[in-house]
């Protein structure tokens, strides 16, 4: 018998430590789904929103605003303009965009560690790989919800050059423009490069990464391409201020997805940047309509508009940074500085912005991310407002505005002179919608 339990002894303690093994294994295991992020749904619901939000701020947001304001035999070049932009931002985002954006530890630009969107879907393809940015997000989702600033910055530079540039030009320009310009800054201010992360610049949504570089590089494209056929000797007045009323009805709306969208998540600072967006906007197109009204006693819809949409402008890099008081700073500013860029700077320099795309958005820009730095509250997003921080803010706005000029002049230049970047005079006065689409907007 005791011979027996002997020999019972040896599998029995093999079984032991076997268990004993299984058991330190799924240990590990739960360890390590613990210390994984967890898909948040609620938070994944609000970015997709918010992703389907911006794109909305421009197709048709920013292609009614646009349209309404240019004469009625270019309406439908603008819209194909958008269109266009959205289809190549979109290849080039997936190929290298988003990699280049938000990959890797460059100090001004990314990677090419997530080209052709590699690892988004995680390691068993179930679509779980986090961002370091939105820690319970779905990849997918981050990618998407950026692709839809890859699109509509460029988009805003169509606003200075309009009724006047070859849609290939347009295209070319476009394309060249995001690898210069807009990957590098996103990486810079987002991608926790050189603006963002040895610097220390804020940047809530776009003030430098959307705003400054599209209206700087759009100020310089329409200095090279010249003023329009008969600018400032014939009428160029808006074709439809419906469309135009429309458009900025929908860009105000998708902008929510635009700032609070940038918390990155249905948390408090998605409320806060929520509210400053409703009361800049809103605030914005009182005060320029309210100018307007003291300069010459008709507050016009245009002026409404352009009020609306500075004040959204304006408050992008404050949103998640002040309260409700430094988001009425913001608005008054965006309804006064704005205002005397978009009318009365432009007449005393006489450059033909089309659409004050120089006006609203470089300086508009420009003025909330220096009020930034002095409005933003600690309590509020975490960044004490003050003579540091607005010299941070200072110095990234000079970056983003050299940088932005020169890039664009290199290739402004070079798509002159291989392509070409305008359309004959005829094609001009004939009208881009015929001469680069065959198509008529109204058929009256």
């Amino acid at each position: 018998m005791k011979k027996f339990f002997s020999k019972l002894q040896v599998p029995l303690q093999a079984a032991a430590i076997t268990t004993i093994i299984m058991e330190m294994g799924s240990q590990a295991q739960a360890a390590e789904e613990a210390a994984a992020p967890a898909l948040n749904s609620g938070d994944t619901a609000w970015m997709l929103v918010s992703t389907a939000f911006v794109l909305f701020m421009t197709l048709p947001g920013l292609a009614l605003f646009y349209g309404g304001l240019v004469r009625r035999k270019n309406v439908l070049s603008v819209l194909a303009q958008c269109l266009g932009i959205a289809g190549l931002a979109a290849l080039l985002w997936w190929a290298v965009g988003y990699s280049l954006s938000f990959s890797g530890e460059g100090k001004f630009i990314g990677d090419l560690g997530k080209v052709f969107f590699k690892g988004l879907y995680g390691p068993e393809g179930n679509n779980i790989d986090f961002s370091s940015m939105l820690a319970g997000v779905p990849d997918s989702v981050h990618a998407m919800f950026q692709y839809t600033f890859a699109v509509i910055t460029p988009a805003l530079i169509v606003g200075a050059i309009a009724e006047r540039m070859k849609f290939t030009a347009v295209m070319a320009f476009i394309g060249g423009w995001l690898f210069l310009v807009y990957f590098p800054f996103a990486h810079m201010v987002w991608g926790g490069g050189w603006i963002g992360g040895e610097i220390g610049a804020i940047d809530f949504a776009g003030g430098l990464v959307v705003h400054m570089s599209s209206g700087f590089s759009a100020l310089v494209l329409a200095l090279i391409l010249g003023p329009r056929v008969g600018f400032g000797k014939e009428k160029m007045a808006p074709h439809s201020m419906v469309l135009c009323m429309i458009g900025t009805a929908i860009l105000w709306v998708g902008w929510y997805g635009f700032n609070a969208g940038s918390a990155g998540a249905a948390n408090g600072a998605a409320g806060n940047a929520f509210l400053t967006t409703t009361l800049a906007a809103a605030i914005g197109g009182f005060v320029w309509a309210g100018l307007e009204f003291i300069i010459k006693r008709q507050p016009s819809v245009l002026g409404f508009c352009s009020g609306v949409v500075g004040g959204l402008v304006v408050i992008t890099p404050a949103a998640g940074f002040v309260d409700a008081t430094g988001a009425v700073i913001c608005g008054v500013a965006a309804g006064v500085v704005p205002f005397f860029a978009c009318v009365y700077l432009k007449k005393w320099l006489g450059y033909d912005d089309a659409l004050d795309t120089f006006g609203v958005h470089a300086i508009g820009g420009t003025v909330g991310t220096l009020l930034t730095g002095i409005l933003a509250v600690e309590f509020v997003g975490g960044k004490a407002g003050g003579m540091e921080l607005f010299l941070k803010q200072l110095y990234s706005v000079g970056i983003v505005a050299v940088w932005s000029v020169v890039a664009t002049v290199i290739l402004a230049y070079l798509v002159k002179f291989t392509i070409g970047l305008r359309p004959t005079k005829e094609q001009e006065i004939e009208g881009l919608d015929i001469t680069d689409h065959g198509e008529e907007g109204y058929n009256l």
